[in-house]
């Protein structure tokens, strides 16, 4: 979906960086900067880095939650039939570039979602200081990782709810930015 955005906002003019992490396919556009990443904290250095700069920033990454709390630099060998997996919290990305926001650029954020959609749609939207969110259900066939289209639901800071179609991601991408657009006219 990022790399869809990211083509879709060259067509509508913008110059774009794509914070990227480890994917099998590439942008369309070639005046695209792409930074590829490989972790949740070198992303969240990256977009910390270039929010300040810019005017619209689209956080579509489905960056985990949690990341290994101890990280070995070798192979863990089985000694056992168990074995425990501590984890910690990875940084919020939306979350922190909301709370460093200027009211002259607007932040786009996405939330996977498998139960109570809206509500927890609409809580992170106010929560993390977005101006727009975009909503995908693991629930709609179709929508999601692993798949050409996606089935979206955009709620912006006004509460207005629109809700589209299965299409492919080129075409729910144009939806977004066009979502975006009417925002900051």
């Amino acid at each position: 979906m990022g790399i869809a955005l990211a083509d879709k906002a060259v067509e509508y003019g913008a110059d774009v960086d794509l914070v990227l992490g480890p994917v099998n396919i590439k942008p369309v556009s070639s005046s695209i900067k792409i930074i590829n990443v490989t972790t949740a904290k070198t992303m969240a250095d990256e977009c910390i880095k270039r929010f300040p700069n810019c005017d619209i920033a689209i956080l579509s990454a489905a960056i985990a939650d949690f990341t290994p709390k101890e990280v070995k630099g070798k192979k863990i060998k089985k000694d056992s039939d168990q074995i425990l997996l501590r984890l910690k919290p990875t940084q919020d990305i939306a979350g922190t570039l909301g709370k460093i926001k200027k009211t002259s650029q607007l932040l786009a954020g996405f939330a996977l979602e498998t139960d109570n959609e809206t509500e927890n749609a609409l809580g992170k939207l106010s929560g993390k200081n977005l101006d727009m969110i975009v909503l995908n259900s693991l629930n709609d066939i179709g929508a999601g990782f692993g798949h050409d289209t996606n089935k979206i639901t955009i709620i912006d800071k006004y509460n207005n709810i629109d809700k589209f179609e299965l299409k492919s991601k080129d075409e729910a991408a144009q939806d977004i930015l066009n979502k975006i657009v009417s925002l900051i006219q």
